[in-house]
């Protein structure tokens, strides 16, 4: 009898040891850098942290016997203020995977650190093509979109419609620069011309002398090197100069569905665009964004929709590795295919370089529409070994060649 009961004594102290050790492993953290409060928030911002949580959520919660916690910050599309962000969240906080970081400038910024600190970051809302160029590191991976797939898909399709000479309204940074570049090269290469530029500062409220030296380019196509509350003011204030009216077509370089929203279908109708992801593609990403609908009140931007695809595919690579380690989870990441929702057969480069299909839609008209949110006709599929930037093209110094 006392065998028995020094037995069951024995068996009860083991698991509550084993229960008290799961308890007492830390959580693994996760941190997005976002923009939660300016022009890029309805892109990225609060509906990134939710997508993140979301994908946690359908995980598990946990991996490796550890709660999974997601942390967010706003960097107010400040560089600095995003490196000292990252450096708190990997140095203090413990996080060991950054996501998002919307905004090219303020990722450069995070990039850097977490290179230095050698720290997985996975970029879902910028889009300077840097970013898997000069400024690659080997545990840094770009997802959505890049400015070279952009220019590509949406350059290249105007300019074989006959839409052969441009003229750019740029942000004045890293993203709105790299973007007219990119777009530039398609655009010349493909035989048409561009006939000027100009640059306005992030977040500009009045776009008038700068749509007037557009308008008197007489450019076939006014492209719009900017993004979030930028491309959306500039298209409706073309409007009210009547630009598209006098001729001149609208060619936003990066738009999302939530910025069509803004704008409205009245004067939004006929825009080319490129996008990584559409919400009414298919089942898989109309389930996703009903269920994102109902927390966030509208649909996932692609910035957002890959918040959640690399989160679900970080985690994966971590309950593989058996490990939080940088390199084996990289490895595995690298090595395992993306198929979900969001892409399929989707492949991260030794670049960071995330590969997948793009797509090509026109804004429909008021009459075409079914209702909010049903704003795009898709034209064209773009597999990624077309959209993106080839390996031989790269300039990421971890690229053999």
């Amino acid at each position: 009898m006392k065998h028995i009961l020094s037995s069951i004594f024995a068996a009860a102290f083991a698991l509550s040891a084993s229960v008290v050790q799961a308890e007492d492993k830390p959580p693994l953290k996760i941190g997005g850098i976002l923009d939660m409060s300016s022009l890029y928030a309805d892109i990225t911002g609060p509906g990134s942290e939710t997508a993140a949580k979301m994908a946690v959520e359908d995980f598990g919660g946990e991996v490796l016997g550890r709660k999974i916690q997601v942390l967010a910050a706003d960097h107010l599309n400040k560089a600095d203020l995003s490196a000292n962000i990252a450096r708190d969240m990997l140095d203090n906080q413990g996080v060991e995977m950054i996501y998002d970081v919307a905004a090219s400038a303020t990722a450069l910024a995070a990039g850097e650190i977490a290179k230095a600190r050698n720290k997985i970051i996975v970029f879902n809302g910028p889009g300077s093509i840097r970013l898997s160029n000069e400024a690659c590191g080997p545990y840094t991976v770009h997802y959505v979109f890049d400015t070279f797939a952009q220019a590509n898909v949406t350059g290249l399709a105007a300019v074989k419609s006959g839409l052969n000479t441009w003229f750019f309204l740029t942000a004045d940074y890293a993203f709105g620069q790299d973007l007219e570049k990119d777009t530039s090269n398609v655009i010349t290469k493909t035989g048409g011309k561009v006939l000027g530029s100009v640059r306005h500062p992030l977040n500009t409220s009045d776009f008038s002398s700068f749509l007037l030296q557009a308008q008197a380019s007489k450019a076939k196509v006014i492209g719009l090197a900017n993004a979030g509350g930028d491309t959306v003011n500039a298209i409706k204030q073309s409007a009210e100069f009547g630009i598209m009216k006098g001729g001149q077509k609208l060619s936003p370089l990066l738009a999302f569905v939530t910025d069509i929203d803004s704008i409205g279908l009245e004067t939004a109708q006929g825009l080319l665009l490129a996008e990584a992801f559409y919400w009414d593609m298919n089942d898989e990403t109309r389930a996703f964004s009903k269920r994102f609908q109902e927390r966030v009140k509208r649909p996932p931007t692609s910035a957002q929709a890959g918040v959640y695809s690399s989160v679900t595919h970080y985690l994966k690579a971590v309950k593989a590795a058996g490990t939080t380690d940088a390199a084996a989870v990289m490895k595995v990441m690298k090595e395992t295919p993306i198929n979900d929702f969001f892409a399929h057969n989707g492949k991260i480069r030794e670049d960071g370089r995330m590969i997948h299909d793009m797509y090509l839609f026109e804004v429909k008209k008021p009459s075409e529409s079914k209702g909010r949110w049903d704003d795009y006709k898709l034209l064209a599929t773009v597999p990624g070994n077309e959209a993106f930037q080839s390996l031989e093209q790269s300039r990421c110094p971890l690229v053999k060649k």
